[in-house]
Formats: structure tokens, C-alpha cells, sequence
């Protein structure tokens, strides 16, 4: 384990969503990305409103933090706070380590 990993225990009955949920966010954060670029606040706004609904329920409050706080950003058309909650999120992902028990 890195010293500074994320380290989240998750029920083994979700060993099998798990990957695919959190490829799935790291592909939203390139959407976001890409978004942005193009001043697609909408598209931004929606991708955060989502975050928020799924994080908590596989067990990654973070993620549901993050989405909440993109949302919010996204509606205020607020580039540097967008940009600064996608990157938290991404440094989120990169840190995490999973153990189910």
C-alpha cells in the first residue's frame, strides 16, 4: 500500500461492480474535462448531479462529495472551482485502494 492511499473496504457482494463503477468516473472526469473546454456547463452540471446520486451508494462518500460540489460549481458557471473538484476527484481515484471483506 502507498503511503498515502485511500484505503475503502467494500463488501465483497460488489467485488464485481466495482471496477467497472470507478473506470466508469475516471472516464467522466475526461468528459467533464472536455466539457469545460468547450464551456458545456450543462453537461458538467448533469455528470456532478450524477456523482453525488452513486458515490455514497457503493461506498465512496467522496466521490458523492465531489459530484455535489461539481453540480453546485457547474450551475454557478465557475471554471477555476470546477476544474479544482474534478482534479480532487482524480487524485481521489488515483489514490484509492480497495480491500473487500
Amino acid at each position: 500500500m502507498a503511503d498515502d492511499a485511500i484505503v475503502i473496504t467494500i463488501d465483497n457482494d460488489l467485488a464485481d461492480l466495482i471496477p467497472g463503477y470507478l473506470a466508469n468516473r475516471r472516464n467522466d472526469i475526461d468528459k467533464m474535462n472536455s466539457a469545460i473546454d468547450a464551456a458545456d456547463f450543462e453537461t458538467v452540471r448533469v455528470i456532478g448531479h450524477q456523482l453525488k446520486g452513486s458515490g455514497g451508494g457503493y461506498g465512496f462518500d467522496f466521490i458523492t462529495d465531489a459530484g455535489a460540489a461539481v453540480e453546485q460549481a457547474a450551475k454557478n458557471k465557475d471554471v477555476n472551482s470546477i476544474r479544482r473538484h474534478i482534479a480532487a476527484l482524480g487524485d481521489y481515484l488515483n489514490r484509492l485502494e480497495i480491500v473487500y471483506e
